[in-house]
């Protein structure tokens, strides 16, 4: 009798996991599929974190057409340059980050644009392996259900760029003063760099650090050509 009742409870509580995993995946497959309309702007996990503390954010969605091409084309040479290229992971880039962690030397993160989307969308924002595995089917998923311009789309409108700011609209008016479609290359070069760090990055007041990558982004994003030929498919 007294191992009973520790193994009951431990069944109780495995079904009572595996019930909220279906249903989370249940309400992703749902939302992947919704998120695929046009019409539907997506909102990221962090964005519904800031209305539940009663913080409010800053986000003005922008039509993928009304995005500058030198801010699409800078974030993908900054974020990830073989987008166009994989199936929402890039393999190579994370088969050297596990061999570097299996080695014990500092890595640097393998996201691909598809895997940034399906963390700000379904997951969490601290770093986790939990979290990276389950970007990965994620990723590959809205890959292959949405355009690669859609998944640019929501990204660039989802995409942190400072304390209560989202997306590429907002954040040009906030720092620049000018619509998304009105952005430079340098201004785009600077937002694109920002990104890996919002809350400390500012574009409109760059680092040194900060200047010397938006000038080494802003040169790939002129000749990146070839690289950004999927986001002309617009399904």
């Amino acid at each position: 009798m007294t191992t009973s009742k520790p193994r009951s409870w431990v069944r109780k509580a495995l079904r009572w996991i595996f019930a909220v995993v279906v249903a989370w995946g249940v309400l992703v497959a749902a939302l992947i599929a919704l998120y695929r309309v046009p019409a539907v702007h997506p909102v990221s996990t962090l964005m519904l974190r800031d209305v539940v503390l009663l913080r409010g954010y800053d986000r003005q969605w922008v039509d993928f057409e009304d995005i500058s091409p030198a801010l699409v084309q800078s974030v993908m040479m900054s974020e990830d340059g073989q987008f166009c290229a994989h199936g929402g992971v890039d393999w190579s880039a994370l088969d050297s980050v596990i061999d570097n962690a299996l080695e014990g030397e500092r890595t640097r993160g393998a996201s691909t644009i598809a895997m940034q989307t399906v963390k700000n969308l379904y997951l969490w924002s601290s770093r986790s392996y939990v979290r990276k595995l389950l970007e990965v089917p994620l990723a590959m998923t809205v890959d292959a259900v949405w355009s690669k311009r859609r998944t640019m789309e929501i990204y660039l409108n989802i995409a942190q760029w400072g304390p209560d700011l989202y997306g590429i609209g907002a954040a040009s008016e906030q720092y620049f003063g000018v619509s998304a479609a009105q952005l430079s290359r340098r201004q785009a070069a600077y937002l694109a760099v920002a990104l890996p760090n919002p809350i400390e990055r500012n574009p409109a007041k760059p680092s040194s650090g900060m200047t010397r990558l938006a000038g080494i982004v802003e040169k790939r994003a002129a000749q990146s050509g070839a690289y950004i030929k999927c986001l002309d498919e617009a399904g």
